[in-house]
Parts: structure tokens; C-alpha cells; sequence
């Protein structure tokens, strides 16, 4: 008789899975093919190299002020004393091993805390979660240099401290620890502030029992840290924002930039887009609309109770519930926001579940929804295995700029090089570079702006149709000064840009 998976191996046994599909998603492209990625490795080079918390790819190296400093301090080791392609390879490694432990951590700590519902065993917890950890998203996020799998991991040991901390550990050290955990995910990516807000509220649930007064004290320590690390983060942002292009704003700049280029209408733009990611993994099968909403909304309410159910066991469901609401009133897209957290959404779900099939009317709709989801999420994950759709994306950006790297890598090293994926540009260049897409600004305003950057060269990548398009429009305004000087299959061309004298 086998022996029964106690939550230890359940934890194992998930870790082993992740590291299995993080070897499949490692592979040896480009720095910067998901944008990210590159911006990542040139903080991370910049730190390495004694330049300071600054963007090298942009004319007069500004300040960072876009991402949180905790993920390039982690890469700068490996940029500063390995070439470009060996640190991109070791980063990757890097960050499938944060995948592995947090997914492990996490079926460890649901199975334990019996996460989906008293009484349930330690193994559906961890088939939910290798089952997320081997979504098609899940393996595209460690095929790049991304802040998610370190964000993961960081987030689960807040939760496991806030929840319940090991015996031997005091309770307020546990506090300051999960507090610490939690401003640590701030610094990685500044959403950590929902699984401080989810943390914070569980110590002080946790303490009530001993008093009321203690359970300020305990919950007052466990803020200390987020809020130290928010308010020194924020501070540096508002010190710097103000060396960042308008233009360049909404990738470089704050995310008080962000809002202000996106305008205050643009607040909570996303909620309706907020479920689209999870219906396409587990909903494209359904042929028509009226069918979809037929099973999406009762997959959102299962949803929502497997929040309230959630809720009550652990510090990860207000914690998700501050997180989504974050990301329905931001005006960004909430997809990589989702699969950072998947694990814990997918185990959300099956909380509901469980919980709704203790009513005998409720198990066969319930039985049926579930069918349904796991029939189009099965199907989802069968063609993105067959076709190893997680490398699609990122295998062909990485081979397009591989063909036109060469050609930038002739120019003067004073150039200037308006481009897509430009941090990808400078990493493998050494030339200066800025955003060719800027999100259509209207000729003038598009021209004023390159001549500020102090542009010398426009690349359009191969497959940018759009950015063709922006092109046409600049050339019929000013005719004459942008000039080809070279051309690729698939309608890549690098122009010159002539400087009135």
C-alpha cells in the first residue's frame, strides 16, 4: 500500500513538476523579446556596473522610477560578471527555481492548512497546483527574464508566516517576518502592496483572541516594514519621476505618469477585460457568446465564494481580493498580473467548489461547470504542448532582431536608434536607443519627439504592419527626411535621420 501524501510530498512532488516544465520553457533567446525582459537586464547591467538605479538604453541614462529596485538587485550579479547571453541564461535558471519553490510552498501550505475545505487531502491540492504551474502562461513567463516566479515566491512565505509561522518562532517576530515578506513582493513589483494589505489584516485576526490592544501592537509591527519600504519606494519615485520624456511615460515613467497619460476616465476601463485571460484558458471551446456567459458567470460566482470561503482560512484571500481589485480599476493589461498569481486563483476556485458540493442541489451544476472548464482548459494545454506555444511568441521576435542586430551593430556608437524592443537593441549594440512606437502620436508631435531624443536612426522590426503605418505618415509630413538604408524580408528597414543644420 502506498504511503499517503502528506503535505511535505505534496510540496515536493509539485516543485518536481515546475522544474520539469521550467526545463522546457529555458532556452537561448534574446534579452528583451517580451519588452520586460530587456528593461530588467539594462536596470540589472546598469546596478552591476556602478551606474546607479538608472535606464542605459535611453539618451542621458534618467532614473528608474517604473519598476521597483528588488528584481534588477537580483540580476545585477550575474550582468556584471557574465556576458549578456550567459546572464540571460543564468536568470532564467534563477527564476525557474523561484517558480519551483513558491508552486511547492504553496501545495505544501494549502495542503496543510486544508486550504480547499476541512477534511480534504493533501493530493487535490497539489494536482491544482501543478496543474497551474504547467499552464501555457505559467511556462511563457519563465522563458524571459520576468519579476513574476521571484514575486511568487516572496508572496507564499508572507502568506505561510501570516497564517500559521513555525511553533518555535515568536509571534511577533512571526509578524515583522511576514511584514518583511510582503515589503520585500512591494519591492519586486509595487502590487505587493495587495499582499500587504491581506497580511496585515490576517495578523491582526490571528492576535484577537489574546486582546484587542495586542492585536494592534501585533498588526502595527507587521505594517512597519510595508510601510517603510512603500513610503522610501514612493519617495524615490516622486524625487525622479520628473526626468522622463511625456512620451516615454507609460513604459519608463511612474505609474502617476501612467494614469496621467491614460487620463482619470481610464480608471476601472479593465474591469470587464479582468476575466478574459482565465475564460481563454478554460472557455475558448465554447462555440457562441450566449454559451460562454452561461458558464463564465457561474465560474465567476464559484469564484467569488471560494474568495469568501478562502477568506476565513488564510491571508491569500484578502490578499487576491485587494490584488483584483487593483487590477480592475488599473488601465493596464491584467494577463501577466493573473499568471503571477494562478496557483492561488486556480486553488480559489476549487475552494468554491468544494464548498458548494456539500449542498446535494448544487453538485450536479456544479459537476457540470467543472466538466466544462477542465474539458476547455485540457484542450488548451494539449494544442499549446503540441505546439510548444509558449516559445512561439518569443522564438520569433528573437529571430527577427537576430537578423538585424549585425546591421545596427555597424553604426557609429554616437547613434541614436529609435526602435521596437529597444532595450533589446542597446543590450546587444551598445547603442543608445529609445521607443520608435509611441502609441501614434499625430506627425509633428512624433517628429518633435525623436529630435529631442536626438535620433539618428529609426529601425522598423520585421511583422510591424502597424509601425509602417506610422511611418507613411511621418514621411508624407515631412518628405525627405527619413531615408532607407536598408531593408529586410518581412518589411524590416533601418532609415537615417536627417539633422537640419
Amino acid at each position: 500500500m502506498a504511503p499517503p501524501l502528506t503535505p511535505g510530498r505534496a510540496g515536493l512532488a509539485v516543485a518536481l513538476v515546475t522544474l520539469v516544465g521550467g526545463a522546457l520553457a529555458l532556452n537561448h533567446h534574446l534579452v528583451g523579446i517580451f519588452y520586460d525582459d530587456g528593461l530588467y537586464a539594462g536596470l540589472g547591467w546598469a546596478l552591476a556596473h556602478g551606474r546607479g538605479y538608472v535606464y542605459p538604453n535611453l539618451p542621458g541614462t534618467p532614473v528608474a522610477v517604473h519598476y521597483p529596485p528588488l528584481y534588477p538587485l537580483l540580476l545585477a550579479p550575474l550582468f556584471g560578471l557574465l556576458s549578456v547571453p550567459a546572464a540571460a541564461l543564468a536568470g532564467k535558471v534563477l527564476g525557474v527555481a523561484c517558480a519551483a519553490l513558491a508552486n511547492g510552498l504553496i501545495a505544501w501550505h494549502a495542503a496543510r492548512l486544508q486550504l480547499l475545505g476541512a477534511g480534504t487531502l493533501s493530493w487535490p491540492a497539489a494536482v491544482v497546483v501543478a496543474t497551474a504551474a504547467l499552464a501555457i502562461p505559467s511556462l511563457t513567463v519563465l522563458t524571459v527574464l520576468l519579476s513574476e516566479p521571484l514575486f511568487a515566491l516572496l508572496l507564499v512565505i508572507g502568506v505561510i508566516l501570516a497564517d500559521r509561522p513555525p511553533d518555535r518562532l515568536p509571534a511577533r517576530r512571526a509578524a515583522l517576518f511576514a511584514g518583511a515578506a510582503a515589503a520585500l513582493s512591494l519591492l519586486v513589483r509595487s502590487i505587493g502592496v495587495a499582499a500587504g494589505v491581506g497580511i496585515v489584516w490576517r495578523v491582526w485576526r490571528g492576535a484577537r483572541a489574546e486582546g484587542r490592544e495586542i492585536a494592534w501592537r501585533r498588526a502595527a509591527v507587521a505594517a512597519l516594514p510595508l510601510a517603510t519600504a512603500g513610503l522610501s519606494w514612493g519617495l524615490w519615485v516622486l524625487t525622479h519621476q520628473g526626468g522622463i520624456d511625456p512620451l516615454l511615460a507609460p513604459d519608463y515613467g511612474s505609474y502617476f505618469d501612467l494614469l496621467r497619460a491614460a487620463g482619470p476616465g481610464a480608471l476601472g476601463g479593465t474591469t470587464a477585460d479582468i476575466g478574459r485571460p482565465l475564460g481563454v484558458l478554460t472557455l475558448g471551446w465554447v462555440p457562441g457568446r450566449a454559451l460562454y456567459y452561461a458558464c463564465g458567470l457561474p465560474a465567476l460566482a464559484v469564484g467569488l465564494y471560494g474568495l469568501w470561503c478562502v477568506s476565513l482560512r488564510s491571508s491569500i484571500g484578502p490578499s487576491l481580493l485587494v490584488y483584483l481589485t487593483i487590477l480592475a480599476c488599473w488601465p493596464v493589461s491584467p494577463d501577466r498580473f493573473l499568471w503571477a498569481v494562478l496557483p492561488w486563483i486556480a486553488l480559489v476556485w476549487v475552494s468554491g467548489a468544494v464548498g458548494l458540493w456539500r449542498y446535494a442541489a448544487l453538485r450536479f451544476p456544479v459537476a457540470a461547470l467543472c466538466l466544462a472548464l477542465v474539458w476547455g482548459y485540457a484542450g488548451y494545454e494539449l494544442r499549446g504542448f503540441a505546439g510548444g506555444l509558449w516559445d512561439v511568441a518569443g522564438r520569433r521576435i528573437s529571430t527577427d532582431f537576430a537578423v538585424v542586430l549585425p546591421a545596427l551593430d555597424s553604426l557609429p556608437r554616437d547613434a541614436v536608434i529609435a526602435a521596437d524592443n529597444e532595450p533589446l537593441v542597446w543590450l546587444y549594440t551598445g547603442r543608445a536607443a529609445v521607443p520608435r512606437d509611441v502609441y501614434g502620436p499625430p506627425p509633428p508631435v512624433y517628429r518633435a519627439y525623436l529630435e529631442r531624443q536626438g535620433v539618428t536612426h529609426l529601425l522598423l522590426a520585421p511583422g510591424r504592419a502597424d509601425g509602417a503605418r506610422d511611418l507613411e505618415r511621418l514621411s508624407a509630413a515631412y518628405p525627405g527626411w527619413l531615408t532607407p538604408i536598408r531593408r529586410w524580408p518581412g518589411g524590416g528597414a533601418l532609415f537615417a535621420v536627417r539633422h537640419e543644420r
